[in-house]
């Protein structure tokens, strides 16, 4: 395409080898090419731009130094990957990013030998990198071989209790690895916490507000034999109130910070690490998210997630909506009731823009906690503040709340704390892909005694879930719901509070009924008038409730109909097998009755639209019908029947 950007350089990168072919002020050039093609690309696919444009000169350097695939490069997150998979002979591929049967927006170890550790959640580069290095010298075979492990971890990633712990295990270790801190400064939200500001003081004293300057300087020293570099930086470093002592004391030779956007200072430092250390290293470089890219670097987010848009003006293009997004229903729905009650308080990891918690914060500052990205502790601390009395909201998406399962479990479920959990990303979530599909909650959380867990059906239903969990003093709650815009329907003024395990009749019918838990309510809806064109009119339920169970619904519409279907976007051991529990208990089975149960299939569904995706698992209109015809033995047109 003619408005592509010309990239003599990068045209002749087939894999990171070639890199070796350039000179140190022909990679400066490739750089330049590098971020240009990734904005062109990202601009035709959507998905992370800002984090890849941050560590372009890095993604250089590391790959001009060191022998990839050999050398494993972990990307923490990976949402930053894209210009790695650009130098990763996957530049053919690179405008078919987060799209079906495309490249992944992630690491993936099935894509590419230069991809050695998955990722798509934070924090976990340093343990895998650790992993690399300690099977590499107990002689660990693998077809590339292996060869330095190096991690790239993110400050907002830093800020995770299990960087520390693989730090800590690394530093007693003693191995052979090395860590790069890419201190940007702007992780999703602004981090939090005391590492942020111990990082921040890092640079905002005397001695580095020249920081080019000051970095350069501590290169000059690097030619030297490294222990009289590290010993010097390490001087220097001490000259301030802080330095890296904290990185030291974990057992990691600390070395920073430098520029990362300067390939004069990255290239000499990485090629003395690379032949000189012995032990763990600590990197610290300091980027900007969205680098040369205006439109990025001035964005609120540095351009963290953007949908396609155009080049010149920046401006996105995205697809208006009438509906509201369930996230911002959710929000809304939260503030009028803390306007009205000041024990409600909300808590996120990280997200507080993704959770729509940023509305509470600009309205009640105090009672809005964002503890960074520390799901466990967000859980927990959510419990100590029901303890004592608060009403807590817990809002996590439903692929982060797995991290914090051991919290629900001992510190909430068990105490019988009146948690509520808010889980967003309910469902399969389009092109990030298996690595955030809410799958699994509703089997994880339903099988907790005493918890409730709901499922709103459309943006209405959500708005009275919200109510409902305000109201749930006696133990934790639970409502999920899905990325993006609902259905449409009118709006309450108010939410209502709920019957706790009452679910809800949408339409009788005859022979077959069909029991929703959640948001595919939509489709049964439309499978409803494709089959009632075949005089099939089955009848329709919203459970709302996995746990507890309608009991008297549940078995009514059995004693009723010849067959009940059950529908959820959730995994195997879910809504549906609760529902065959108890079916089974009152004998139901023995009467005839034919169950069925439709589930996220068995697998690990990869990125496409949400429509496509429910395509894969089955769960769209067209599957619905097709299961109400095989359920009732009525032939489609085309088949025989039996």
């Amino acid at each position: 395409m003619t408005d592509r950007p010309q990239t003599p350089l990068l045209d002749r990168v087939a894999r990171p080898a070639d890199l070796k072919q350039f000179s140190d002020a022909e990679l400066h050039r490739l750089a330049a090419e590098l971020r240009a093609e990734t904005i062109s690309a990202v601009s035709e696919t959507g998905g992370h731009l800002g984090a890849g444009l941050g560590v372009v000169e890095l993604t250089v350097a590391l790959h001009a130094v060191f022998d990839t695939p050999r050398d494993k490069i972990i990307w923490d997150v990976s949402h930053q990957c894209y210009p790695h998979k650009i130098l990763t002979g996957r530049r053919d591929r690179i405008r078919t990013l987060r799209q079906k049967d495309g490249l992944s927006g992630f690491t993936k170890r099935s894509e590419s030998p230069f991809d050695p550790f998955g990722a798509a959640h934070s924090s976990t580069s340093i343990s895998a990198a650790l992993g690399f290095a300690v099977a590499r010298d107990l002689g660990g075979v693998i077809p590339e071989g292996i060869g330095d492990a190096i991690a790239v971890i993110g400050d907002g990633a830093m800020s995770a209790g299990m960087a520390f712990e693989a730090m800590n295990n690394a530093g007693h270790l003693r191995k052979r690895m090395i860590v790069i801190l890419n201190d940007n400064e702007m992780s999703i939200a602004p981090p939090v916490g005391a590492l942020s500001s111990y990082l921040s003081r890092l640079y905002a004293e005397a001695p580095f507000q020249d920081l080019k300057a000051a970095a350069k300087g501590a290169v000059s020293l690097l030619p030297e034999p490294f222990r009289e570099g590290a010993k010097r930086a390490k001087e220097m470093l001490k000259g301030m109130t802080v330095g890296g002592t904290l990185f030291e004391e974990l057992g990691f030779s600390y070395l920073g910070p430098i520029d990362g956007h300067d390939l004069d200072q990255l290239l000499p430092v990485l090629r003395t690490i690379r032949q000189r250390a012995t032990g763990p290293i600590l990197l610290h470089v300091l980027t900007k998210k969205g680098k040369g890219y205006a439109h990025a670097e001035h964005a609120a987010d540095k351009g963290h997630g953007v949908a396609k848009f155009d080049v010149v003006t920046g401006k996105q293009k995205k697809t208006p909506s009438n509906a509201p997004a369930y996230t911002k229903v959710f929000a809304n729905a939260l503030l009028d009731h803390a306007a009205e009650d000041d024990r409600i308080c909300a808590v996120t990891a990280a997200m507080p823009d993704g959770t729509g918690l940023d509305l509470f914060a600009e309205r009640y500052p105090s009672r809005v906690f964002d503890v960074g990205i520390a799901e466990q502790h967000g859980v927990t601390f959510s419990a100590g503040l029901a303890a004592a009395g608060m009403r807590p909201f817990c809002a996590l998406y439903s692929t982060f709340l797995q991290r914090g399962y051991d919290q629900v479990v001992h510190d909430v479920a068990i105490q019988r704390l009146p948690v509520r959990f808010a889980i967003d990303r309910a469902g399969l979530v389009g092109a990030d892909g298996a690595t955030h599909a809410g799958a699994f909650d509703v089997a994880f959380l339903a099988n907790l005694p005493g918890m409730v867990v709901m499922a709103a059906a459309d943006e209405a239903e959500l708005k009275h879930m919200v109510a409902t969990a305000v109201a749930h003093d006696d133990g934790p709650i639970a409502f999920r719901y899905p990325r993006g815009e609902g259905t449409g329907v009118e709006m309450p003024e108010r939410g209502e509070v709920l019957e706790i395990g009452k679910g809800r009749m949408i339409r009788e019918g005859a022979r077959v009924a069909i029991l929703s838990f959640g948001t595919r309510l939509s489709e049964v809806e439309t499978a409803c008038e494709a089959l009632g064109a075949r005089g099939i009119t089955p009848t329709v339920a919203d459970a709302r409730f996995a746990k507890p169970l309608d009991r008297a619904l549940i078995l009514d519409l059995a004693a009723r109909h010849e067959a009940l279907i059950t529908i959820e976007e959730g995994a195997i051991g879910g809504f549906g097998s609760h529902v065959a529990q108890l079916l089974a208990e009152e004998g139901v089975f023995d009467t005839g009755l034919k169950y069925r149960s439709m589930v996220l299939p068995d697998i690990f569904i990869d990125q496409a639209s949400p429509a496509d995706m429910y395509a894969v698992a089955g769960l769209n209109a067209s599957d619905i019908e097709t299961k109400v015809l095989d359920v009732l033995g009525v032939a489609r047109i085309g088949q025989r029947q039996a």
